[in-house]
């Protein structure tokens, strides 16, 4: 399998660390970029040159211990039509985050025995996966951090998941308590439910 087949199968990605997988040295990914068959988007991340750039992936890519979450987890779940100006990722506590702030990445930390609370994948508007939050605690989040996050997309965002089919309230309210906003959580759903 060459570099190109591997990309072409991956929505036009292949990693350095893929390609040492599949068998084919390092250096062949310099060739291919020599020759125009790919360009580096990212140390060890090369794409097809017709490919669209995937700031999600880039990022998850070059960040791997983040995950998305607030808006930019709220638009991969499809709950606004809002593109985030900057995706924000939450750390672990004592993760040093200068080089994603000085990416342009808005970061959050969180206690390590609440990082993986609500943590799955989603597909991003490319077809990439990357590691986000599910929809209850990406709410959670949001709700917690209101003083950055405008309410223009909270309450918009807490009336669709209301008038969703797939809501899990009870599971809403727990990460609620244990993320410390569950009078805030329990405010919208009195309102809205």
């Amino acid at each position: 399998m060459t570099l190109v087949e591997i990309a072409k199968g991956q929505n036009g990605y292949v990693s350095a660390s893929q390609a040492t997988a599949a068998g084919i040295p390092r250096r062949k990914l310099a060739e291919a970029v020599g020759k125009g068959e790919l360009v580096q988007v990212e140390r060890g991340l090369y794409a097809l040159p017709e490919t669209w750039e995937d700031p999600y992936l880039v990022a998850q890519y070059r960040f791997a211990r983040g995950v998305f979450s607030d808006d930019a987890a709220l638009l991969l779940h499809g709950m606004t039509d809002r593109a985030p100006f900057f995706l924000t990722m939450t750390f672990p506590r004592g993760y040093n985050a200068t080089p994603a702030r000085e990416a342009g990445i808005v970061c959050r930390t969180c206690a390590d025995e609440v990082l993986e609370l609500g943590l799955t994948e989603l597909t991003t508007q490319h077809g990439n996966v990357v590691r986000a939050y599910d929809l209850e605690r990406t709410l959670c989040d949001l709700v917690r951090g209101q003083g950055t996050v405008d309410s223009q997309v909270v309450t918009p965002a807490m009336q669709a998941y209301a008038r969703s089919p797939e809501r899990d309230v009870a599971k809403l309210v727990e990460y609620a308590r244990r993320l410390g906003v569950e009078r805030k959580i329990r405010t919208y759903l009195e309102v809205l439910l």
